[in-house]
């Protein structure tokens, strides 16, 4: 059933909360490493040791999130508990977070970890499950809608690289506020079933998935499998790009102000580039199929991370950053496509939260401490070498192991 995007009230509530939700985390998970590294003073042993930490205590949300979500289909219950976390991140974040992190790092790092990763890093997750659900009971593609999400992300990206280089409270501050319109929009939103002129087809809900069902996942080799290709791929990336890189790149400045609000109007522009990707996406995935678009984006992935090492011309770099515009909607959207092809599609959330997101958690747990200390010891360069030399193998299996399958997934 296909429905006039444009008059579908579930696809504009979906997009609040996605450009808020994308906005609030921004506003401070932008800078982030940075911010731990320049103005906490973490080593980068210490910075892997802070990843490890979020990704362990995301891997519990996101199990929780994922399988409640599935059970609850359409209900607002866990969206509202990850609501209150992110109206509280500001005060958090100034008040117990940074303090505990200056003096008792341990402690900081155990209280830290399950804060940001209930209301942000398993977050993200359980938003983009939730509103792609929506997306497939109520008549619109996903890819519009989280286009707002990317959005929302570059235009406070864009605010967050100003403020931080005169106060990073301020993003934090900012990052609550916005929450609390996320968390209006949780409070006032109903999904409801609309119609076009010509179709009066009723929208039949999901019988709920068994506790049974969601567990046989389990036992799946072709899940084992996609599995193994989004640690190998994904967790590696998301260690260059969220450990690695911020701190890479401004270091290509002699004045750290600078290279704040330099490396934030680039994340800003990239992110519009990603917003702009997200919409012509789903096109170019259901014409190529979920799996060459999950290879095709393991293959950016690749090209980022190499050329990073290669290069040392701050603009090649800046060009380089642009890639990950191309990467990240093909990835995420694939994903989705690979998983309601492959699997059932009443287990979205699971699968989503589950099979994608808590295995590259697995993968940056394992190795973020292991990169840190590779970092520490043999610099940048030596690190994205090996980082991409790893992202390209597991590439070259994933195209004999990942799933081929041709059933149409429509929206």
């Amino acid at each position: 059933m296909k429905i006039d995007m444009i008059k579908n009230s579930n696809y504009w509530f979906s997009s609040g909360y996605l450009v808020t939700f994308y906005a609030a985390w921004s506003l401070w998970w932008s800078f982030y490493a940075i911010w731990l590294k320049n103005e906490i003073g973490l080593s980068g042993e210490q910075l892997g040791i802070v990843y490890s930490a979020n990704s362990a205590a995301a891997m519990f949300f996101m199990i929780f999130y994922g399988i409640i979500q599935d059970k609850l289909q359409i209900g607002k219950a866990v969206i509202t508990f990850q609501s209150i976390i992110m109206l509280l991140i500001g005060p958090f974040l100034i008040y117990v977070y940074e303090p505990l992190l200056r003096n008792d790092f341990i402690l900081g790092v155990c209280i830290g970890a399950p804060v940001l990763s209930a209301g942000f890093i398993s977050g993200c997750a359980l938003i983009d499950s939730f509103i792609e659900r929506i997306s497939r009971l109520f008549g619109f593609e996903f890819g519009p809608a989280r286009f707002w999400g990317s959005f929302g992300y570059a235009a406070a990206t864009f605010v967050a690289g100003i403020l931080f280089g005169i106060n990073p409270h301020i993003n934090f501050w900012m990052a609550s506020a916005v929450a609390a319109v996320y968390f209006t929009i949780n409070l006032i939103y109903k999904p409801t079933q609309q119609f076009s002129a010509t179709d009066k087809a009723v929208i039949q809900k999901p019988t709920i998935p068994t506790m049974n069902e969601i567990f046989s996942l389990f036992g799946m080799k072709k899940f084992w499998l996609f599995v193994f290709f989004i640690i190998g791929t994904n967790s590696f990336y998301t260690i260059y790009d969220q450990q690695l890189f911020p701190n890479f790149y401004t270091s290509f400045f002699e004045k750290p102000d600078k290279g704040y609000q330099i490396y934030g109007y680039l994340n800003s522009f990239q992110v519009f580039l990603e917003a702009a990707c997200m919409i012509l996406a789903p096109y170019f995935i259901n014409k190529i199929g979920a799996k060459k678009a999950l290879l095709a984006a393991a293959l950016v992935m690749v090209c980022r991370i190499s050329l990073s090492a290669t290069l040392d011309n701050v603009y090649l770099i800046s060009l380089v950053k642009l890639f990950h515009a191309i990467e990240t909607p093909l990835f995420i959207l694939a994903v989705f496509k690979y998983a309601v092809a492959n699997f059932d599609a009443r287990l979205s959330s699971t699968l989503y939260l589950v099979g994608f997101n808590i295995s590259s958690n697995v993968g940056v747990i394992v190795l973020s401490w292991i990169v840190g200390k590779l970092f520490d010891k043999t610099g940048y360069s030596t690190t994205f070498y090996i980082l991409a030399a790893i992202v390209f193998v597991i590439l070259f299996i994933a195209t004999f192991t990942l799933s081929d399958s041709k059933k149409k997934v429509e929206k």
